[in-house]
């Protein structure tokens, strides 16, 4: 039976287009391979995150068998790399590190190099997560671990520079470090892997407390959350901030179950706060990662999955509660941002969108948001001066750029847009009604999204993972419920369908992946309990029992695989 995600797992795990979307996976392949780049153990792989790395000089392995053999026979430390193809400090150790012919050469004959995919193996990931949180105490992608052959970390890290830098070792210097141990103190470091293993199975043991969740709990757990709120700009906690659903519906709930009106207060200034920013693609609809300040307004700009069906859900009970159409229209916008971009062909929903992109007029240039972002000129030259002055002071656009806080200087003299100022402000200021400046504003907004259409769009990571597509069917099943829009209806049902055709097995086991055509990889507890969920849901929105039956057989399988 399989075992729920332990810690103690370490000591089993060695038992193991180009579309609308932008440039795919596949057209990437065929570029290198036209450049006579010589291909590595990654290019038979399926997750476009390993591809990504197929064609680097670093002899990479996927996890497996294989390269556990060549570390036991070639008495070589492994070196393995966690992280995910639309992670945007991935990217930059990649180029810097992975592409570089010097760092390559000693990781090829000092390592056994491995590269894992967290959203394909997030068992894998979440191990050494928790051993790199406690040896550092601080985690994140790309997620760089160093092995003993029998799996057990002995150092590990994040995002290293290729030279030492500002203090921050590099990474180059680390590994010849690490190789110098191994060849003259290798107990050392089989001793430190030990006491960190040692230390993890004894963490997670004394976590493993049987208690009842009581109402002292809930009032603790939301005086936790009320000291750490913003109360000026919303959110929990200080930069940098993530949108973090989960617990705006935890306030919900203590909100209905309290009549803490507090707990209310609380999410819908924050949804407000985290709408109007530069969090929120203001153009596209949908959410960007998380902001780098705490005002919302200069976004991590990859797009994930995951966040949209939290968010989609989240502003969709927000006008539950409050009734104002505001939060509707959010959760409208980020459907169909979904529904637009994100959504396969056959009905799956696809993963992420990158942070990075290509500028159009030179496509040496490379970088984090540059498909999102605005030149002050550009647009009053596209909307013209009398349209383009109104713009820029709704959305906050300056000739000198607008992002205040952004400390590697990623978007000098840039704009990412956010609501600086409402309808009525404008309409004070530039003297015409409140009517005026929506119509202007409307057509302003469509304008500047086919234009930027026609910019390279960020990559694309098309893998379609059962857990987010429950979030998902969920997400649209509410909207539905709402809004009584069939395309959410539609839509939800086309994707319950894909996945239990695709992705389900006999005895109604789950698998995680599917991309081009191939799904993959046992399903873990939380695509079980997720696609559950989705499919409850939408038999709530639906009334079709078949959802209902399916759920229950799906219960059923979950409970014999992970019920110890």
């Amino acid at each position: 039976m399989k075992k729920l995600l332990l810690l103690t797992c370490l000591f089993t795990l060695i038992l193991y287009s180009e579309n609308a979307m932008g440039s795919t996976t596949t057209d990437f392949i065929r570029e290198q391979q036209a450049a006579g780049h010589r291909a590595n153990g990654l290019i038979h792989e399926k997750s476009p995150y390993l591809l990504q790395h197929a064609f680097n000089p670093v002899s990479w392995l996927p996890w497996g068998e294989e390269a556990f053999k060549r570390a036991r026979e070639q008495e070589k430390p492994i070196f393995l790399s966690i992280g995910y193809s639309t992670c945007h400090w991935c990217h930059v150790m990649a180029h810097e590190s992975f592409e570089n012919e010097e760092i390559a050469q000693y990781l090829n004959e000092h390592f056994i190099c491995i590269k894992v995919d967290r959203e394909e193996r997030p068992d894998i990931d979440a191990l050494y997560m928790a051993a790199t949180q406690a040896m550092t105490g601080s985690g994140g992608w790309p997620m760089s671990v160093f092995l003993m052959p029998d799996l057990k970390p002995f150092y590990a890290g994040t995002y290293f520079p290729p030279k030492t830098n500002h203090g921050k070792p590099g990474f180059l210097d680390l590994l010849h470090s690490i190789g110098k141990l191994w060849d003259k103190d290798r107990d050392k470091l089989r001793e430190s892997a030990q006491n960190i293993t040692d230390e993890l199975v004894r963490q997670n043991t004394s976590a493993t407390t049987k208690g009842e969740v009581n109402a002292d709990v809930i009032h603790h757990a939301f005086k936790q959350m009320e000291a750490a709120y913003d109360p000026k700009f919303g959110g929990i906690g200080t930069a940098p901030k993530f949108p973090r659903p989960t617990m705006y519906h935890q306030l919900f709930r203590y909100y209905h179950r309290e009549k803490n009106s507090l707990a209310k207060n609380m999410v819908l200034h924050s949804l407000r706060e985290m709408a109007s920013g530069g969090m929120y693609d203001q153009l596209g609809g949908g959410f960007h990662r998380y902001s780098v300040d705490d005002q919302w307004r200069v976004p991590h700009f990859e797009k994930m999955l995951y966040d949209q069906a939290g968010l989609a859900t989240l502003y969709t009970e927000a006008y539950q509660v409050s009734g104002d159409a505001f939060f509707l229209h959010i959760a409208e916008e980020i459907l169909t941002y979904v529904l637009r971009d994100m959504t396969s062909p056959e009905g799956g929903f696809y993963s992420a969108e990158d942070a990075d992109s290509t500028a159009k007029e030179n496509k040496k240039i490379h970088g984090e948001g540059l498909f999102y972002i605005w030149d002050y000129d550009e647009i009053n030259t596209i909307l013209g001066e009398d349209d383009g002055s109104i713009f820029n002071y709704i959305y906050g656009v300056r000739v000198g750029g607008n992002a205040l806080h952004d400390p590697l200087g990623e978007f000098h003299y840039k704009n990412i847009l956010f609501q600086e100022h409402s309808f009525t402000e404008a309409a004070t200021k530039f003297e015409i009604s409140p009517m005026d400046v929506q119509r202007i504003c409307t057509k302003a907004e469509t304008i500047l999204f086919k234009v930027r259409a026609q910019r390279p769009r960020p990559h694309l990571d098309d893998k379609i993972i059962t857990a987010w597509n429950g979030l998902m069917i969920s997400a649209l099943a509410k909207g539905y419920q709402v809004t009584e829009n069939a395309t959410y209806l539609e839509a939800a049902s086309t994707c319950a369908a894909f996945i239990s055709t695709n992705l389900m097995q006999d005895h109604f086991t789950l698998l995680r992946r599917y991309r081009e055509g191939e799904a993959h990889f046992d399903g873990q507890l939380n695509d079980y309990a997720f696609f559950i969920q989705g499919l409850l849901d939408l038999y709530e929105a639906s009334f079709e029992v078949r959802w209902l039956q399916l759920a229950l057989n799906l219960q059923e399988q979950q409970n014999k695989v992970f019920g110890d």
